[in-house]
């Protein structure tokens, strides 16, 4: 099918802080409506899960709507549903399948429970067109860090490496606390680094040279706010520019080394980097930089659709409908810790 022909996907997306709704037909977006509880969790410099939770309660009726009115669409226009099963928070991913699960039945359409990894990976094709086959994929988020193999993103997901403590996103959420920004700290660390010097502090790169493609930011957070402890306790002011730029830098370089790795071990010439962090000025313009000196082509979709949104979701639920895919039953769980090697459940 091609064009008007192609069925239409709604993709609801609610595993973290973020209710998410996107209408897509085969690679074209139609509409991406997201209502974030962000504002609700900033005072508490982190995410409540019971919070998001009754968010996306909230949010869910209101933003499907959205997504329809922006789409020129009715309920009876939608020919799949597809959702994030995991991973995730579990009483917000609940949420969004229970809702998912009503939709389906209601529209007697079938239903797509998705991986939220394979996703981010599968929304680039609503901006750049089909993934090339096979493709490595950097999946850098708040909760995740993770390298992948993607032979056929509606198929095969193969895990090369991930991180090993924290996320490369918490890492930026926790640094921007130490530095009195405000959460979440991935924006403001990468406002602040624009004025900074990424080599004013030689912050430690964990698993540099460790051969293997996994991650490790624990240390490098650590380092910081002892670095920030040490100067305080010194009577001396924080450079909060400059320590922001250096810790950046140490991130972003570690990301695209292995990154770099990765495609060079598996012969792939196509690197896609997908996921929150994937938004940062800086790894946008170090991977551009790497993936043109080793003859690389490098995909990252736009700042809006590297956060979690609907869209993707029903991107990935577009490609499972091509492929022929099994519909999934109105029995899948939502599941907090679903390995990124299940593309649907």
């Amino acid at each position: 099918m091609s064009g008007a022909d192609e069925p239409i996907v709604l993709g609801i997306e609610t595993s973290c802080d973020e209710t998410g709704v996107g209408i897509v037909r085969g690679h074209t977006l139609l509409a991406d409506t997201i209502a974030s509880s962000m504002e609700e969790h900033a005072r508490f410099g982190g995410v409540v899960p019971e919070v998001a939770s009754r968010a996306h309660l909230e949010a869910m009726t209101p933003t499907v709507e959205s997504a329809l009115a922006k789409a020129g669409l009715r309920f009876s226009d939608i020919d799949a549903v597809a959702v994030t099963a995991g991973p995730g928070l579990a009483g917000a991913l609940l949420v969004g399948v229970a809702a998912a699960k009503a939709y389906a039945m209601g529209l007697g359409v079938p239903l797509y429970g998705v991986n939220h990894l394979a996703a981010h990976v599968a929304v680039d094709q609503l901006e750049h067109g089909p993934l090339p086959k096979p493709a490595i994929a950097l999946l850098v988020s708040g909760g995740h860090s993770s390298l992948l193999l993607v032979p056929d993103v509606a198929r095969e997901v193969v895990s090369l490496g991930s991180t090993v403590d924290d996320a490369a996103g918490e890492a930026f959420d926790k640094v921007a606390r130490v530095l009195g920004l405000p959460f979440p700290g991935g924006p403001y660390i990468d406002r602040a680094a624009r004025e900074g010097s990424g080599t004013a502090v030689a912050f430690p790169r964990g698993k540099y040279d460790d051969g293997t493609l996994d991650f490790s930011f624990s240390g490098l957070k650590t380092a910081v706010a002892r670095w920030v402890e040490a100067r305080t306790a010194a009577g001396e002011s924080v450079p909060v520019h400059d320590v922001a730029a250096s810790f950046q830098e140490a991130v972003v370089d570690v990301l695209t080394r292995k990154a770099l790795q990765a495609c060079a071990r598996h012969g792939v010439e196509d690197l896609l980097i997908g996921g929150g962090v994937a938004a940062n000025s800086r790894l946008r313009a170090l991977a551009q930089e790497r993936c043109d000196a080793a003859g690389v082509r490098l995909r990252v979709p736009r700042p809006g659709l590297c956060t979690d949104n609907g869209a993707m979701v029903a991107a990935l639920g577009s490609e499972l409908v091509a492929a022929g895919a099994a519909a999934s039953t109105l029995e899948i769980p939502a599941d907090s810790s679903l390995p990124i090697t299940t593309v649907h459940v």
